[in-house]
């Protein structure tokens, strides 16, 4: 579970701090341009780290630092309990003045009280122990130094932080690029969803017994829904086909030819499974609610919020507009963000912390609500 998410001089992110501690699931709310996405993009790039992308130019560009101010690093900072464990990673970039692309400015991971390794600009110290001494090496400060530190032991911190960091789950999916197809198993989702396919495919490769997760959801949301099947349509390739039935009647469709809310349910199914099979697991869902028919998301919000409650595991952050999925959370789980105007950095506070007058989706559309 993420506890803290610190940002500054990124984007319009400065000095910016979310808690999200003790918090299963919490609603993040505000005007277009509030900074809501900005935490999405901060916690791919984490996330992109971890997944092996080290050049620092296929991270983040000039343009990412707050109002061109580059005389600050941008850093970003993501303290998270994992395993019973609390983790703080920390990664800052500058840009000096006649370079041609950002570097590395400082980095450190703990564990606990116990320092895994630090980082600073092109020099990486990892501690020593009883059994052996402290490692010093040179990297180039252009590339990121997480990915590259080999694992001493399987599991250690490192490799459990990496993993849970690769395998967040951080969603704003385009049905349209959606497949159902898959040509290699995955444990890893990508934010637009595109190789939901080979996500099915890998989830059930490694755990067999989540399909009867995915199944209970679909039936839930989609009454006639009967199975799913996976063809073989060329080498190593195979296609997902989900049938319907009603009586002795029975017709199976492709994938692609799902729509759009449908595709999104068999999406939140493989999250849900994913979750309790692999999990916990984090994941960041920018407006789910979107491609949903208005009776629809109700029962939505409130199967994904359940699935990551107290006493389940795993931690859900989402974002959204609509009035149906904003009632089905708290004061106490639900984060404003508010800018003045473009030129001002984004602020946060939690609802119970403001005051509003009347009910919160018509003070929403009044504008309403704020310091």
């Amino acid at each position: 579970m993420i506890e803290r998410l610190y940002v500054n001089n990124y984007r319009c992110l400065v000095n910016f701090e979310l808690i999200t501690k003790d918090m299963p699931t919490a609603l993040l709310i505000g005007a277009n341009g509030s900074g809501k996405s900005s935490i999405r993009f901060a916690l791919q790039t984490l996330q992109s780290v971890a997944r092996g992308v080290n050049r620092v130019r296929d991270l983040l560009q000039p343009e990412d630092f707050s109002y061109g101010n580059t005389e600050t690093p941008l850093r970003i900072e993501i303290e998270a309990v994992i395993a019973g464990r609390r983790y703080k990673y920390s990664v800052a970039f500058d840009y000096p003045r006649g370079f041609k692309e950002l570097r590395v400015f400082d980095e450190s991971l703990t564990s606990e009280s116990h320092t895994v390794y630090t980082r600073t600009q092109a020099t990486v110290s990892i501690p020593g122990s009883a059994r052996r001494s402290e490692a010093q090496f040179q990297l180039d400060w252009h590339l990121v130094a997480l990915p590259i530190i080999q694992v001493r032991s399987d599991p250690d911190d490192l490799s459990i932080f990496k993993d849970w960091l690769a395998r967040m789950v951080i969603l704003a999916p385009v049905p349209s690029l959606m497949s159902g197809d898959s040509a290699d198993l995955t444990l890893e989702s990508h934010v637009e969803s595109q190789n939901l396919g080979e996500w099915f495919s890998g989830l059930l490769g490694s755990f067999p017994a989540a399909y009867s997760r995915i199944e209970q959801y679909l039936r839930s949301v989609i009454p006639d829904f009967g199975d799913i099947q996976q063809v073989s349509v060329g080498p190593n390739v195979k296609r997902m086909n989900l049938s319907f039935r009603l009586e002795n009647k029975t017709m199976r469709i492709p994938f692609k030819y799902l729509s759009d809310g449908e595709k999104c349910f068999l999406l939140a199914g493989v999250v849900l499974a994913a979750n309790q099979a692999y999990g916990p697991l984090f994941c960041f869902w920018d407006e789910p609610d979107n491609f949903l028919s208005l009776s629809e998301v109700g029962h939505f919000i409130i199967e994904l919020r359940r699935a990551f409650g107290v006493g389940v595991g795993g931690q859900l952050l989402v974002t959204s507009h609509n009035s149906e999925a904003i009632r089905k959370f708290g004061n106490e789980n639900t984060l404003v963000f508010y800018r003045n105007s473009h030129l001002e950095p984004t602020l946060v506070r939690r609802l119970e912390e403001l005051t509003v007058h009347g009910d919160l989706v018509e003070a929403l559309i009044r504008g309403d609500v704020g310091p």
